[in-house]
């Protein structure tokens, strides 16, 4: 667009810039440009920024809306900023890490003119050091849901490639009987081990239940309103 265009009326320019020829000539470039092969590693990285960050927003602003109105206390305003707040973090450090590691996936590639296993471990070791590394709520909790998973995953691995033998009965029974003997042992005793969001939940799940004053914090609301509010 020429630079002339900028000197003429608002309305002459609306009109060129919503021509319908010109907004399909640009779409036709943008097709033209996502459909060439040597771009193909690039842009792969670009969207996997994209999904990254919408997953993270679909993701946290759930979470977040419910955890904070059930647990945190103050106004709506400072309650609708955490909410936001968790939300741009989480869909922020997933994007940053897709981004990072599609992109040293691509250059290990490059660099060695084939794909390797390790080019995905290590991407994935430098891109969760960058982003996750900072010891933070958001990551905290994302690094201990992938932790449980990866337990899992690691012994369902061990036992396809014969480390160890593959269980007579189901394990799960005693994996949950473990699971919930320990997280209420080191919640009764021990709470600052565990993360706070944790606390809170089995604080109103075993201690609230434990006081109250009338049908009103006994059926209706947890703790007792406060006169006025």
């Amino acid at each position: 667009m020429s630079r002339n265009l900028y000197l003429c009326p608002l309305s002459v320019r609306l009109k060129v810039m919503a021509d319908p020829d010109l907004i399909r000539t640009v779409l036709y470039t943008i097709n033209n440009l996502l459909q060439q092969e040597k771009y193909k590693a690039a842009l792969a990285v670009v969207k996997g920024f994209r999904n990254g960050a919408v997953y993270g927003a679909k993701i946290r602003a759930p979470h977040a809306l419910v955890m904070t109105f059930l647990f945190r206390s103050g106004s709506l305003k400072d309650k609708l900023r955490a909410i936001l707040k968790a939300t741009y973090t989480h869909s922020r450090n997933l994007a940053c890490f897709v981004f990072t590691y599609k992109g040293l996936q691509v250059l290990q590639q490059k660099i060695q003119g084939k794909s390797l296993q390790s080019h995905s471990f290590l991407a994935a070791c430098v891109g969760g050091w960058l982003v996750f590394g900072d010891n933070n709520n958001i990551n905290s909790q994302i690094n201990m849901y992938l932790l449980s998973r990866i337990l899992f995953a690691l012994s369902r691995l061990a036992v396809e490639k014969g480390f160890i033998p593959a269980p007579k009965q189901d394990p799960f029974p005693l994996f949950a009987t473990l699971v919930w003997g320990i997280v209420l042992w080191l919640f009764e005793y021990y709470p600052h081990t565990l993360q706070p969001s944790l606390q809170s939940s089995m604080n109103y799940l075993y201690h609230d239940s434990n006081v109250w004053h009338d049908i009103s914090d006994f059926l209706v609301y947890n703790k007792p309103r406060i006169a006025g509010s």
